[in-house]
Formats: C-alpha cells, structure tokens, sequence
C-alpha cells in the first residue's frame, strides 16, 4: 500500500511538472493600454538638456536598467517614464554641476518585440506604434500551416513578473512583449 502510495506521488509530481504554463484573460493587460510608457533594458532615448550641446545626446538603457550621461554619470532609467527621468536628470544636474538645469527626454526607439512558435521566421522585431498581433505575425512572415490563427498567447512583464494570456489577433502588442503562436492540433 505504501508503495503504491509512493508511485502515485511521484507520477503526481512529474505530470504537475509537464502541465502547460497558465495562462490569464486577456483583461489582465486591460490596465496598462491607458498607462503612461514606462522605460525598460533596449529602449533608446534622446536627451536634450537645452544650452548644453555637450549632454544632449542619444543614450540607450542598458541591460541593468541605467543610461550613462557625462558629468552625472548612470542614471536608473528602468521603470520611470520619460517626465520622471527628465525630473532625475534635472536633479543631479542642479546638484552642483548647472545652476537652473531643463531636460527632455523622449523615446527615440522602442525596445523590441519577440515572435515565437507556428511562424515562418521567429525571432526579435522593432516595435511600430499601433501595431497589432496580426501586424507582428506579418512581420514574422505569417503563419505555417500548422498555426492556430485565431489567437496568440501574448506574454508581457507587469510589476517584475511575466504574464501570459491569450489574445485576439486585432490586440495592440508593446514593446518588450513576446508573441507565440501555438499549433493546432487538426
């Protein structure tokens, strides 16, 4: 008896470890359609610190989160949107280095998106406004025959961990996001 117990506990745990990731409504992403941007690893921004030629410039943030500006150095970009940089920015500049500092900042261009699974060329893509999960599939060179075509699993970062729901094919994807077309199974 204990030994059939004992089998039964670990066919349990090894199917439970097969079983596919979970997958939420598409209303998880609901949310953040209206919120500001937020800056992430791969974004490129351009700085214009006005009177100063020599600190405007096009910075990237890099892998940790951070773009490296002259005088003041790095600066977390990660999560701010692009007012709430402009405001870090203006702060270590007044800190000893200009009197009465004015930054812009804008995103010169978006980190990139993934496409994975039932398409003919997966890999990373550049984010274009606007675009939508049938206009990503396009530039992955569109479906294989044996796609599943009337919607993609969308999984996308919200508050430090990955989220994955299934969407239609007219949802708008944003930057960062990876797009995976599953197979059908007739």
């Amino acid at each position: 008896m204990r030994r059939l117990l004992s089998v039964l506990i670990v066919v349990s745990a090894c199917v439970a470890g097969c079983a596919p990731q979970m997958r939420h409504d598409a209303r998880v992403f609901d949310a953040q359609l209206n919120a500001p941007y937020t800056l992430a690893a791969g974004d490129r921004l351009r700085v214009i610190v006005f009177g100063q030629d020599s600190l405007s410039n096009s910075y990237s943030v890099d892998g940790s989160g951070h773009i490296s500006m002259p005088l003041i150095g790095l600066v977390r970009a990660h999560g701010l949107t692009t007012a709430s940089l402009e405001r870090v920015i203006e702060e270590k500049l007044r800190g000893g280095f200009l009197r009465e500092p004015r930054v812009s900042a804008e995103v010169e261009a978006y980190r990139p998106f993934f496409v994975l699974g039932e398409v003919t060329t997966s890999g990373q893509y550049p984010f274009i406004n606007g675009m939508t999960v049938q206009n990503a599939v396009a530039v992955a060179g569109g479906f294989t025959p044996r796609a599943y075509q009337w919607s993609v699993d969308v999984t996308r970062i919200i508050e430090g961990q990955p989220v994955t729901a299934s969407v239609p094919l007219t949802y708008q994807v944003r930057p960062g996001d990876t797009l995976t077309v599953r197979e059908r199974f007739f």
